[in-house]
């Protein structure tokens, strides 16, 4: 893909950074707590369809299946070298999973099944603020009628402690222009441009990173 880097960004913000993901995000943002939370808030069920945007290393799909194994998790992720990590993960967890090595589109996903459900964990910060929208509203389109997405990522930082320690942490890593319009509150403007109703700040991390917040949000259903 000849224009994948104009819009992304390692998950660590550089790629030497990559295998050092997994334990640089369980130490600096607790990890452990708000994809707890995250898969309690999916309620996943039988037969639902998943698509992690943005999967990076894999680390929700061994959580969506001790919650629920009859769900069925697709992953999808720019970063190839992320993607590898996270096809090793499932394999040594015994789980089934399907990851894509790609930028997320419509176009992209079309062979698997439309997703009931969506989830984008720490994406938007590191895209420019139009592949924002962009996915968002490629989200929404992806999506079954009255399917849901769940957004866990920094949002508005709501305090001076935050807004110093977003700044002295993820901004140096992924930059100022990509990440300052979440930390202003962009979020849930742009989920409302690309359709999405029904949208909820569920919880809040303080976490030595920033503020880390989980937003759900729901589509249209086909009788509305």
């Amino acid at each position: 893909m000849t224009d994948q880097h104009a819009v992304y960004t390692p998950p660590a913000g550089y790629p030497i950074l990559t295998p050092l993901y997994d334990i640089g995000v369980r130490l600096s943002t607790r990890e452990k707590r708000w994809r707890r939370d995250l898969v309690d808030l999916i309620e996943p069920k039988c037969n639902e369809v998943l698509l992690d945007i943005g999967a990076g290393t894999g680390s929700l799909a061994p959580l969506l299946a001790t919650k629920n194994p009859a769900t069925t998790y697709f992953g999808i992720d720019p970063d190839e070298d992320a993607i590898q990590i996270a096809r090793k993960k499932a394999g040594r967890a015994g789980i089934d999973a399907e990851f894509k090595h790609g930028l997320f589109s419509v176009a992209t996903v079309a062979k698997w099944p439309a997703p009931n459900i969506a989830t984008l964990c720490l994406v938007l910060h590191q895209v420019p603020y139009d592949e924002k929208l962009r996915l968002l509203c490629e989200i929404y389109e992806a999506l079954k009628p009255g399917g849901r997405l769940f957004i866990a990522d920094y949002g508005e930082q709501q305090s001076r402690l935050m807004r110093v320690l977003f700044r002295a942490t993820i901004q140096q890593l992924d930059g100022v222009s990509d990440t300052q319009p979440n930390a202003d509150g962009a979020l849930v403007p742009l989920m409302e441009q690309a359709g999405f109703l029904s949208i909820t700040e569920c919880k809040r991390y303080q976490t030595i990173t920033g503020l880390i917040s989980i937003y759900g949000a729901t589509k249209t259903s086909a009788d509305e």
